[in-house]
């Protein structure tokens, strides 16, 4: 049952192009009332859509590479599938892994299928040495898994070795984040109740409130969660907030606000006393924002569904506006499985929709007041190019340096900006900016 599920998503997201967690709860959900392996669904589903690329070049070594390409997708899931558990899942025995595979296939597709997945996975057991590409971007590209356009761009912004060092690390499982609800207890009280239960939580360098620990899932099923001691954010989102620093009692506008994992800190921040008024336009995801401050028990959230664009009276109200742009994520592509695909993102498209949204916003900003733009990319277009562009039409804003408000090991050039294998956290920028008349 789990490996047919884990098929079934798999294909699902090959086939629409698009990962939906909400598609993965639903499985999964179903797995556990069966009593099956959930984790063991989550690593086959997401490292077989991370490392696509991946297993599909080794796999075409040991075939006719031009009749493998034009395989149905149906089967080359099947042998991402048993190649991924043989590479990759030390836990599976290497004679289950194939079994099951091709006991799957033959149920799904047929004895002849059963039968050439069985005989190319066996191939590369017998032989798994496989050579690669010699010139970087390819090498790159097929080895550690990424559209080869993509690590164009990268070895051209950050040379080959980064670039490398950038790849590995989102194809590692990424250690859980945790961030203190302030409202409710302490770093220090959180990590003696959780070493009470023998089970490690550490102090982040990044940032007070923010903790670390290997031990995601005893730490997800703490009733500690459930009754709002701690929230799962990266460090590299809380220090954008640290940045925004929100005091009591301010009005705070945040602006594409869902699912809410910074609003909910602005409000911790905020001792939940002032406002902050949350704006998004996806009803579902603004669902999630209202149980997040319900279970952290915050009431100085207000929610408003409307498209950014749209809500008003546009007029210099706020205290402090926060601009969290969408982006092209290319700083979450080791929690994200599918992102490093979607090779149809028009970045010019988006980088317009941030210019847009960050010239509404200050709108908002009183005088005297802050504004902050975020993104999770490490792309330059969507971050430093979208600064200086903005601070050279509205002269009424003034770049603040991001060391003022973070510790300088996370600034760059004045803004905030993190390099997940430099940093170990999710890759991210943000500029601090005050309205001066």
């Amino acid at each position: 049952m789990l490996r047919n599920e884990a098929y079934q998503t798999i294909l699902k997201i090959f086939k629409d192009m698009e990962f939906s967690d909400t598609l993965l709860h639903q499985r999964a959900r179903k797995l556990k009332a069966g009593k099956e392996n959930v984790a063991l669904f989550y690593n086959l589903v997401k490292g077989v859509v991370k490392l696509r690329l991946k297993l599909d070049y080794i796999l075409s070594q040991y075939a006719d590479p031009r009749k493998f390409a034009a395989t149905d997708i149906k089967i080359k899931t099947l042998l991402y599938m048993g190649l991924y558990q043989l590479m990759y899942m030390d836990s599976i025995p290497e004679h289950a892994a194939v079994n099951e595979t091709v006991e799957l296939a033959k149920a799904a597709l047929g004895e002849q299928v059963g039968d050439f997945v069985n005989a190319l996975l066996r191939a590369w057991q017998r032989n798994p040495e496989v050579a690669y590409p010699t010139d970087p971007v390819h090498r790159i590209a097929c080895e550690h898994s990424y559209p080869v356009e993509l690590i164009e761009r990268w070895i051209a912004l950050w040379g080959e070795e980064n670039t490398e060092y950038l790849a590995l690390y989102y194809n590692e499982n990424p250690r859980l984040h945790l961030r203190v609800n302030a409202t409710a207890t302490t770093p220090e009280k959180l990590i003696q109740y959780f070493a009470k239960r023998d089970i490690a939580v550490t102090p982040s360098p990044a940032s007070r409130m923010m903790l670390i620990t290997d031990a995601a899932d005893a730490v997800l099923d703490d009733v500690a969660f459930s009754e709002g001691y701690f929230s799962v954010q990266d460090s590299s989102a809380a220090l954008v907030v640290d940045l925004l620093d929100p005091q009591p009692g301010e009005n705070v506008l945040d602006l594409f606000a869902a699912p809410g994992g910074k609003c909910t800190y602005i409000a911790e921040k905020m001792h939940n006393t002032g406002e902050v008024v949350a704006v998004d336009k996806i009803p579902n995801k603004m669902k999630l924002l209202k149980q997040a401050a319900d279970r952290l028990q915050l009431t100085n959230i207000k929610q408003i569904v409307s498209d950014t664009f749209k809500y008003g009276p546009v007029a210099p109200a706020y205290d402090r506006v926060l601009v969290d742009a969408p982006c092209s994520g290319w700083g979450v592509f080791g929690r994200k499985a599918d992102l490093r695909w979607q090779a149809h993102q028009n970045i010019a498209e988006l980088v317009k929709l941030q210019e847009k949204a960050l010239d509404y916003a200050a709108n908002f900003v009183k005088p005297g007041g802050i504004l902050v733009y975020s993104t999770c990319t490490l792309n330059p277009l969507e971050n430093e190019d979208q600064i200086i562009r903005f601070l050279r039409n509205n002269t009424r804003f003034q770049k603040q340096d991001a060391a003022s408000e973070l510790l300088a090991e996370y600034t760059s050039d004045g803004f905030f900006k993190t390099l997940p294998f430099r940093h170990f956290m999710d890759g991210a920028f943000a500029a601090r900016m005050r309205k001066i008349k």
